[in-house]
């Protein structure tokens, strides 16, 4: 009798145990997934909108945001049923922002390690490499050539977006010139104009459309060997879970599977050049 008393007690402990774990699991699974549940209960999504078309960018006229990024932000908005909401920020303010909670997604981030370290990523929405523009009539400048060594001399002053990849990227690449930081891609493209800076660096898809909206008043340089090749995405909470995050890739794969993204690049690009409205 003892014996099966013993079986019994032992037999009613593992069952109690089975039950303990698979509530333990079912709970891990729940909170695994919250993220956006917390957006849809707060009702709006936090969107960073550091300017820089045709990623990110502002009508003058209305106020309206758009912008290839920015338009994801809105339709991943209407996936959670959920209204977006865009908070103004700075591109050295970005990644700070994200940590601290002020805003859900970071659009229009190049992917590196050293932001990886502090934040997690979407899947890449595209990719990203550098490019330099200088006034077609500096004598200063000359003819650079594209191993930038004509440019990395004392007394050229080469201008980027403070907080961005190419900042980083120009950092490292010159030793002898000036770096000269600026908050907006608009504020260095009048700079370079002005004559404020000699150099720009700009992403390529930005510095491409800043060249055609200024016909020959503006050269393009492409580095080589390039100082950038780096994919695009979503900067996303670093305390988010892996299945919040593969919700959101499973959105931006579809969008960049269709061509919408491309598509929509080249839509604010033609608004850029005055060739569409908004």
């Amino acid at each position: 009798m003892k014996f099966l008393e013993f079986k019994s007690k032992f037999f009613s402990m593992i069952v109690a145990a089975c039950v303990f774990l698979s509530t333990m699991s079912f709970a891990t699974q729940t909170l695994a997934s919250d993220y956006w549940e917390g957006v849809k209960q707060r009702g709006e999504l936090r969107c960073a909108a550091a300017i820089a078309a045709p990623y990110v960018m502002k009508n003058p006229k209305t106020g309206e945001y758009g912008g290839a990024y920015l338009d994801l932000c809105k339709e991943f908005a209407d996936v959670l049923g959920v209204k977006v909401v865009f908070v103004d920020t700075t591109w050295d303010n970005i990644v700070a922002g994200l940590q601290s909670g002020k805003w859900d997604l970071a659009p229009a981030l190049n992917l590196t390690p050293q932001r990886a370290l502090a934040i997690s990523f979407s899947g890449p929405a595209g990719y990203d490499a550098m490019t330099f523009l200088y006034r077609t009539d500096s004598e200063k400048v000359g003819h650079p050539t594209p191993d930038l060594k004509t440019l990395d001399v004392p007394g050229m002053r080469i201008g980027v977006v403070a907080g961005t990849a190419q900042d980083k990227a120009v950092t490292q690449r010159f030793k002898s010139a000036q770096v000269v930081r600026l908050p907006q891609l608009a504020s260095l493209q009048l700079a370079i104009l002005s004559g404020q800076v000699d150099v720009g660096g700009f992403p390529y898809d930005g510095g491409v459309l800043a060249q055609k909206t200024q016909g020959d008043h503006l050269t393009l340089l492409n580095p080589k060997p390039a100082l950038i090749k780096q994919a695009i995405g979503f900067g996303l909470p670093r305390s988010m879970e892996p299945r919040d995050i593969a919700v959101f890739n499973i959105f931006l794969e579809e969008k960049v599977a269709l061509g919408e993204v491309d598509d929509s690049m080249i839509h604010y690009g033609k608004i850029m050049l005055g060739k569409a409205d908004w």
